[in-house]
């Protein structure tokens, strides 16, 4: 079926809905910029989180309630919010067309504000019991995993958080890495270790998950023996990290070899004229919810300063 194209036109499209793209939604309504925000899904990562401890203005808050009260911000200003997955951006003269699959839209400028998603262990089983004890998300799934020995897989602080985060539920806790020594923050290894409940194994290569109907063993590899060993888990979390959600941009955009969107680092401007990028999705060295919606707010500021400067608006 042919995609609809919208007849407005407007000044800003903003494609993604967590901290970046709802800060740039705030900085552009309050700039009275003709804005509509499209995103797969309100949020992100950022929902996923329960408790948050690092946001300014906010002793803790969880991500939901966040996202919630950033969503409700973006609205007080006018902007509207449609959730819908962008899959391609194009050039059209002095525009751009982005188009979702049942919809093209039209724009004076663009911000990219898509964030990142789980990386794949790409081992046999893994998604065969994907939601059937296989998790990407130890905040959304824990409490399934009460009295449960589990697996993380992973070394870093994606590990610990949900190492951490399955503390209060399960019996035991395995994070598995197949590095020689956890790259993790030292004080969250500590927290760890103090608890009781987990045990780190490192050099070790998750080569298979199994089961029948629902997760019952993790197989992995001891790099330095070579030796196969199989863990007895209830559940296995799947915690190496994130993937830029640029794939739609990918023959439009600079990317680096990581696919992060580079960014001019003052302005936020991508290796396009008029497409700016924001948070996770871009080469900004650190990931956090606080950084990003500093990003977003930039980027929203620097297309005021473009459309100005274009003689648009």
């Amino acid at each position: 079926m042919k995609s609809q194209i919208s007849k407005m036109v407007y000044d800003l499209i903003i494609i993604g809905a967590d901290s970046a793209g709802l800060s740039a939604g705030i900085y552009a309504g309050r700039k009275q910029i003709k804005t509509l925000i499209i995103s797969k899904k309100i949020g992100g990562q950022s929902v996923l989180a329960n408790n948050i401890e690092n946001y300014p203005g906010f002793l803790s808050v969880s991500g939901e309630k966040l996202i919630s009260k950033m969503k409700k911000q973006v609205e007080n200003f006018g902007v509207v919010i449609e959730e819908k997955e962008v899959v391609s951006i194009k050039k059209n003269k002095n525009t751009f067309i982005i188009e979702t699959g049942e919809k093209k839209y039209e724009s004076k400028t663009v911000i990219i504000a898509t964030g990142r998603h789980w990386r794949s262990l790409n081992v046999p089983g893994e998604n065969e019991f994907l939601g059937k004890g296989v998790s990407t998300c130890a905040i959304c799934d824990a409490p399934f995993y009460s009295g449960k020995d589990v697996a993380v897989i992973g070394g870093g602080n994606s590990a610990f958080s949900s190492a951490y985060d399955l503390l209060k539920y399960a019996s035991k806790v395995y994070i598995l890495q197949h590095r020689e020594n956890f790259i993790g923050d030292k004080s969250m290894h500590e927290k760890l270790e103090k608890s009781g409940k987990v045990e780190f194994l490192n050099n070790a290569e998750t080569k298979e998950i199994r089961g029948t109907k629902f997760v019952e063993s993790l197989v992995y590899e001891d790099i330095k023996s070579k030796q196969m060993k199989e863990l007895k888990v209830g559940g296995v979390f799947v915690s190496i990290g994130q993937i830029p959600n640029s794939d739609f941009a990918e023959s439009f955009l600079e990317l680096n070899n990581f696919r992060e969107i580079i960014i001019d680092c003052k302005t936020n401007e991508t290796s396009v004229r008029g497409v700016f990028a924001a948070g996770d999705v871009t080469n900004v060295k650190y990931k956090q919810s606080i950084i990003a919606a500093g990003e977003g707010a930039k980027a929203a500021l620097s297309v005021s300063d473009f459309l100005k400067g274009s003689g648009i608006v």
